[in-house]
């Protein structure tokens, strides 16, 4: 997490944000949730809805006490209420609460705990099933940590794994967005190991499928993909390894046959130069750091985590719990700020 100090431009940004306009009801309406209520969560929410427009069309999931220390240790005036069904903010502008208990008020910031976990978990459902019902327009995800969610009895590898598994979903693609920058995972939370059996032509075609779909959503008309290799060198026709031949190939082949614009296997030492400096709209990455490695190193306050698939719209950060400076008012919104404006971006898409 990028530290802010008092007296940095990020903090003038943010008295800017406030002389927003509001548009209630016209929005779309994104449930927020709270995420590990030990971690930055509930300072990063106070300090993102600063921004009014977010304020005023956006329903958080969360302990009300716990989200009120948060924005007292950031630092923020947002203002919250108990709200007994999803709503918007009123005209007092205190952002709603759909109030799920942290059992232990005590419990300081930055220590992993099943309480937490618990807390965590509950908001993630409860928004999922709004989201489900269509009463919200989309699921915006503070972060929880997966110790805590174990510790809790939910033995979820994380967000995904739970948004499936609650909306029925067999298959499920993680992108990184970071303004121009994407990138889609073959494979995500599996040992590294395990990669090469993981990966298979049907997968690369279904990730390039929902890609294609995504992109388009988001405004661009004919995207342009680019599939990294597994192997160093993409492979080498064969001296580095088979996969690029045997499976991301032909997947590339097909996928191309269905008008899919994308080209590949390019080296993945490469590949994501390539769409720096522009030439591809989104990369096609084989496992888990592949992509997240390059993406964070580019955009780490900026980038936004997708979930694609589902049957409906989630957006999250695009990092962690930050137990070393959550309650310490140095966390930075600038992930979940930028989740929250694609989420209504694609939620507004979808209306259309």
């Amino acid at each position: 997490m990028k530290l802010i100090n008092p007296h940095c431009p990020v903090r003038k940004e943010r008295a800017k944000m406030k002389k927003g306009s509001r548009t209630s009801g016209t929005e779309p309406l994104l449930a927020l949730t709270m995420g590990d209520p030990s971690g930055v969560g509930p300072e990063i929410i106070a300090l993102a809805l600063e921004d009014e427009t977010f304020a005023a069309n956006c329903l958080v999931i969360g302990d009300l006490k716990r989200l009120r220390t948060g924005a007292r240790k950031a630092g923020s005036s947002t203002r919250y209420r108990v709200a007994d069904s999803p709503c918007r903010a009123g005209n007092d502008g205190l952002v709603p609460v759909l109030q799920i208990d942290l059992t232990d008020q005590a419990l300081p910031f930055g220590q992993l705990s099943a309480q937490s976990g618990e807390c965590a978990y509950q908001c993630l459902v409860k928004a999922i099933d709004l989201a489900m019902a269509g009463t919200i327009d989309a699921v915006v995800t503070a972060p929880l940590n997966k110790e805590s969610l174990h510790m809790a009895g939910h033995m979820y590898p994380g967000h995904t794994e739970i948004l499936a598994e609650r909306t029925g979903t067999d298959e499920t693609v993680m992108m990184l967005s970071a303004g121009a920058m994407r990138v889609l995972h073959v494979t995500t939370h599996i040992p590294l190991s395990r990669v090469p059996g993981a990966i298979s032509t049907e997968r690369i075609e279904r990730v390039l499928e929902l890609g294609d779909e995504a992109l388009k959503k988001m405004g661009i008309k004919k995207p342009l993909f680019g599939v990294a290799g597994l192997n160093p060198h993409a492979g080498e026709s064969g001296i580095f390894g088979n996969e690029e031949k045997n499976i991301i190939i032909p997947a590339i082949e097909n996928a191309r046959g269905r008008g899919i614009r994308v080209e590949g296997p390019i080296p993945p030492d490469v590949v994501f130069l390539k769409m720096h400096r522009g030439k591809y709209d989104a990369i096609i990455a084989m496992y888990h750091d592949q992509g997240h490695i390059p993406l964070k190193l580019l955009a780490f306050e900026s980038g936004v985590n997708v979930s694609l698939g589902l049957p409906i719209i989630r957006t999250s950060v695009d990092h962690g719990t930050a137990f070393d400076i959550a309650g310490k008012g140095l966390a930075d919104p600038g992930s979940l700020t930028e989740a929250l404006r694609l989420a209504s971006a694609m939620a507004g898409s979808a209306r259309k």
